[in-house]
Parts: structure tokens; C-alpha cells; sequence
């Protein structure tokens, strides 16, 4: 990466840096490309130093918080507990919690932090998509035509009331604004810096795709991954599995608009679908493998029923599905601090449907539809529990 604070102010420093955007230049695919400030690895740069700059600060200022301003309101939240008589290790309901921590707003404070800087990282990327609009869709709207992926987009299909409301309060969430998918790329960055590490380069998303399980048989001709967001994982299990058939799919059209575009401008073939993971619109048992990373807490538990359903009927017999997503019990009693921090997901995060799903358990769900657990594995993830089933 060049040292701009170097190059800046001087001839040299003026040289260099246009030679480097003429050789970013060269690698555009096609007139309609846009890399205004080239890419670092597989990761485009933002239009503007500006809009990198507020990304950096926005990006601190979340670690700082996660770091200082959450373990402060922990602390609040036992102290409270204490002075209530109440022992901050044992178990509660979800209304018990609920009701000493909205009433202190020391507490809260934490929250309000987080909320405001959340806020900042998602207008600032969506004003400026927004004033540079005829520009970043006529790129999308040429890698649309384009492969080596397919992309079938439904933009008169039904898009169901749950799946409306403004994830993580990205601003019209995955399916009202034309570009979600860059939002939400770029925003969600500083989500894994603050949480599990960089991702600029689909890190995480590559080493779970190296841990995917496969059939006993070892034939992986087809996989699905359920609600690929901005397609992250579906190009991580194209580029484990080169010769698979690999399609992502989502309801929300922007965001596999840009993973095709994506997908395709770092030279991975996957595929990608506007649907919805209870009804793809696949034939029955047509895939190997069928997963979704971090999905389910995002839909009503209901939906999640539905979803295994359909995992199970575009699952072939002895092919695997492989979920990631938090573990449940079915129990909303934990710790005060599990349930605060459930609370604060739901409350400030808009995770509008995540209490819905940790009112289920998700595991057992997936083992009575017709999925037998393969015993012995390692999680992908730790805070996502292990979850490999082969369908019967």
C-alpha cells in the first residue's frame, strides 16, 4: 500500500501517485468500471480519501467502544444486580433483565455510543454512493451482462414484510436501496476488525469455506449458499471448490447485484439468484452441499423452519448442510450478561427477528427434518456451535 502521507506535497510524490491510478486504470474490465483509487488485494478502495477517512475514524472509534464503553456497561449491569441482591452469575429471565437494565441509563450509554457512530458509518457510505449514483450503477448495470457467473434478478417478485426492515439499521436494508450491497460491504468491514479480525480480503469468510464439510462420497458437484449477503462466502466455496457450481442467493436484489459484479471482477465464476432460502426455486435434491453463514437470526423462527425445509428438499441423499449461526437453546433465561447483550442486539443493532430465533433451538430443529448430525467435527466457528448434518 502506498504511503500517501509520504507522497503528498511534493513532484515526485505528484508523479508517483498518478502513475499508480494509470496502472489501476489498466486493469479496468470495461469503460463502466470504477476503481477511482485502485484496490488493495481483492478489496476496492473507496472513491475519496475523505470517505476513507471517516471510515478509519469510524472504524477506531468502534473498537474503542467494544473495547472500553461495553466492558464499562457490564460492569454497571452486575453492580446494579448487586445492589438489587441479585447474583450477577445466576440465571434469569429475559423480562427480569430487561427490566434493571433500560432503567439506568449509565447503563444505556454504551448503546447510545454505539448507535451514533453506527449510524455515521452507514450515511456517510450511502451519501456518497448516492451522489456518485449514475456512475457506480451504469458499472453495475454492464456486469450484469457479463460472466464468468450468472446473475437472475426478479425485481417484479414479491418481497415478503419481515425481510423489510434495516439490518444492523443499515439504511433500507438489504432489499430498499440500490446499493446495499456496497453499503453493506464496506460497513461490515469494520464489523469483523472490532469483533473476530480483518476481513478486507474475505479472510474469514475463506477459512470457514476451508472448513466446510463435505459429503462421505466426496462428490461436490453443487453448492448453495442461503442468503449470501455480498457474496463473500459464495466466492470463498467457488475458489475451494473450482469445478462446483456454486450459486449464492438472497431477496435482496442489490446485494447479489454486487456480488456478481464483485464476484466477477476478482475472476470467480459463481452464480447468484435473487430468492428466498424457503423457496429457491431449485429441483429437489440438486445440491451436495447447501449452507448460509449468520442467516437465521436474521428471519422469524418461523422461517427458519421453513428454511431447513427447503435445505432439506434441494439437499441429495447423503449431501450435507452446514448452517452457521448462533447457538440456541430454545430458553430465553441465561446470565444477565448473555441477556443483556441479546437485548442490546435486538434493541439497538435491529436485529428485529434475533429473539425470535434464540426462542428455538435451532440444532434440534434441524435434526427433525429428516438431517442426521455428523458427530465428531469441530465448529467453524465457536460462537456459532457445530452444526453438521447429512440429510438422510
Amino acid at each position: 500500500m502506498i504511503d500517501r502521507r509520504a507522497l503528498f506535497g511534493t513532484a515526485a510524490g505528484a508523479a508517483a501517485m498518478t502513475a499508480f491510478f494509470r496502472e489501476r486504470a489498466a486493469f479496468a474490465k470495461s469503460p463502466t468500471d470504477v476503481e477511482l483509487r485502485g484496490s488493495i488485494g481483492r478489496m476496492e478502495r473507496l472513491g475519496t480519501l475523505d470517505l476513507e477517512s471517516q471510515q478509519d475514524f469510524t472504524l477506531g472509534f468502534r473498537v474503542w467502544q467494544a473495547r472500553d464503553m461495553r466492558r464499562t456497561s457490564a460492569m454497571l449491569l452486575d453492580q446494579a444486580l448487586v445492589e438489587q441482591g441479585i447474583d450477577p452469575k445466576a440465571s434469569m429471565t429475559y423480562a427480569e433483565m430487561l427490566k434493571i437494565a433500560e432503567a439506568n441509563p449509565q447503563i444505556n450509554l454504551a448503546s447510545r455510543t454505539w448507535l451514533s457512530n453506527q449510524q455515521v458509518t452507514w450515511k456517510t457510505l450511502q451519501d456518497y454512493f448516492h451522489a456518485n449514483a449514475d456512475m457506480y450503477l451504469a458499472e453495475m448495470e454492464a456486469a450484469d451482462k457479463v460472466g464468468p457467473g450468472a446473475l437472475e434478478l426478479h425485481p417484479d417478485m414479491n418481497v415478503p414484510e419481515y425481510t423489510r426492515h434495516e439490518i444492523h439499521i443499515q439504511p433500507g436494508g438489504y432489499v430498499g436501496d440500490p446499493f446495499a450491497g456496497h453499503i453493506f460491504h464496506y460497513g461490515t468491514n469494520s464489523f469483523y476488525i472490532s469483533v473476530l479480525g480483518h476481513n478486507e480480503q474475505d479472510q474469514i469468510h475463506k477459512k470457514v469455506a476451508a472448513g466446510m464439510t463435505t459429503p462421505a462420497d466426496g462428490k461436490v458437484k453443487r453448492i448453495l449458499d442461503m442468503g449470501c449477503g455480498c457474496g463473500q462466502m459464495t466466492a470463498a466455496l467457488k475458489e475451494r471448490f473450482p469445478d462446483a457450481e456454486v450459486w449464492g442467493i438472497d431477496i435482496g436484489g442489490p446485494m447479489v447485484r454486487y456480488s456478481h459484479m464483485r464476484a466477477n471482477d476478482i475472476g470467480i465464476g459463481a452464480n447468484f439468484r435473487q430468492a428466498l432460502a424457503e423457496e429457491t426455486g431449485f429441483p429437489d435434491g440438486y445440491f451436495d452441499i447447501v449452507t448460509s453463514y449468520i442467516m437465521h437470526h436474521e428471519v422469524p423462527a418461523e422461517k427458519t423452519i421453513e428454511i431447513i425445509n427447503e435445505a432439506h428438499r434441494v439437499t441429495r441423499p447423503g449431501g450435507v448442510y452446514v448452517p452457521l449461526d448462533f447457538a440456541t437453546t430454545g430458553k430465553l433465561e441465561a446470565p444477565p450478561a448473555r441477556l443483556h447483550a441479546m437485548w442490546w442486539d435486538h434493541r439497538w443493532n435491529n436485529e428485529v427477528w434475533s429473539v425470535s430465533y434464540r426462542s428455538i433451538n435451532f440444532t434440534d430443529e434441524i435434526a427433525k427434518r429428516g438431517f442426521k448430525a455428523i458427530d465428531g467435527l469441530k465448529p467453524l466457528a465457536p460462537q456459532f456451535g457445530e452444526r453438521n448434518f447429512v440429510r438422510v
